[in-house]
């Protein structure tokens, strides 16, 4: 008798213990990055296949893993990834090597005295550069209120009060 109620208390103990089963996250194929020229100022997106290299200007980005977390879950996106630059003398260095993480790009991503990258998305498909950018003029510009630009306060003018 005392077998049966010992084994109940032992699997009652193990299911209160037990936490909720974390989802598989997803693999993607491709993952979208953004890459910033410093010496021009321009930033562009771009999507790199994985296992597939991009070049942006001297930087040869490869994506190995690009993963996802299902939508039940909270959004984390990230991608293991290899970056080699090519220097004047025709040689390739390898300058980054590890994780990305989306919502830390500033934390993750390349930094090179010519170029950024950082990680953006994972995605199921390749977007083609006119793609890309007909997506990002169809996002709108954040306006002030009223449509137009803040009057600003001349500076003679005492700042308000709350």
């Amino acid at each position: 008798m005392l077998r049966p109620r010992a084994l109940l208390l032992a699997s009652s103990l193990a299911l209160l213990l037990a936490g909720p089963a974390a989802a598989e996250p997803i693999a993607n194929p491709v993952a979208t990055f953004s890459g910033l020229d410093k010496i021009t100022g321009r930033i562009i997106q771009f999507d790199a296949k994985i296992d597939e290299t991009v070049q942006f200007g001297a930087l040869q980005v490869t994506p190995r893993a690009c993963h996802t977390r299902p939508p039940t879950e909270p959004a984390q996106t990230t991608a293991f990834v290899e970056v080699d630059e090519i220097t004047l003398e025709n040689e390739i260095r390898r300058i980054f090597t590890g994780w990305m993480f989306a919502a830390s790009p500033g934390l993750h991503g390349v930094e090179h005295p010519i170029y950024d990258v950082w990680l953006v998305d994972c995605r199921q498909d390749v977007r083609t550069q006119e793609q890309i950018r007909k997506e990002e003029q169809a996002t709108p510009e954040l306006e002030a209120p009223g449509g137009g630009e803040q009057p600003q306060p001349s500076p003679d003018q005492p700042p308000p009060e709350d």
